[in-house]
């Protein structure tokens, strides 16, 4: 089922998530499906439970092919439970970024390069991965959400934040 995703402004973005305390449960599978079928519909890289309005700490992203990053390298889809990030060195990198809880607006962010992540799917088996450029990106932006943290709240350079139409005029850029 397709679920409205809350907009910046609503407070339940600003609290932090629980733990996924059972894992294989109906429940997360259901919760799970929304996320996909909302994140489809939507041309989303990626959706935390929390922008649904379920304060849990469960993120999916995965890129193919998507109108709104059309120049992002392939990301494999992967839902992560209890995440935990470790970024592998100091190098950051600027990036633009969109937001399905920010519609319409795009922000140079800067964020770590490289780093590991590691958490649980679905059934509570481990997942440990090491990453680098969007992949990372992608990551550290959905997890964000986890901990009420918006991509604006990141921005250094509020002139780098706008709408996605006048930073980039004539570009096909999908909306978010």
């Amino acid at each position: 089922m397709i679920r409205d995703v809350l907009k910046m402004g609503d407070p339940r973005l600003l609290q932090l998530s629980a733990p996924v305390q059972r894992f294989g449960t109906p429940e997360l599978e259901a919760l799970l499906r929304d996320m996909q079928d909302t994140m489809a519909a939507l041309n989303g890289a990626g959706l935390a439970a929390p922008q649904i309005g379920v304060p849990l700490r469960v993120v999916i992203f995965g890129v193919e092919r998507n109108p709104r990053y059309p120049d992002a390298e392939v990301v494999p889809f992967t839902i992560l439970c209890n995440p935990v990030l470790t970024p592998l060195d100091n190098e950051m990198e600027d990036g633009w970024e969109g937001c399905l809880s920010v519609p319409g607006l795009r922000g140079l962010v800067p964020r770590h390069l490289r780093l590991r992540y590691s958490g649980f799917d679905p059934q509570g088996l481990r997942i440990e991965r090491e990453v680098s450029d969007f992949h990372a990106r992608v990551v550290q932006h959905e997890c964000d959400h986890l901990d009420g943290i918006l991509y604006p709240m990141r921005i250094r350079d509020l002139r780098q934040f706008g709408f996605t139409e006048q930073l980039f005029p004539g570009e096909d850029i999908a909306d978010d």
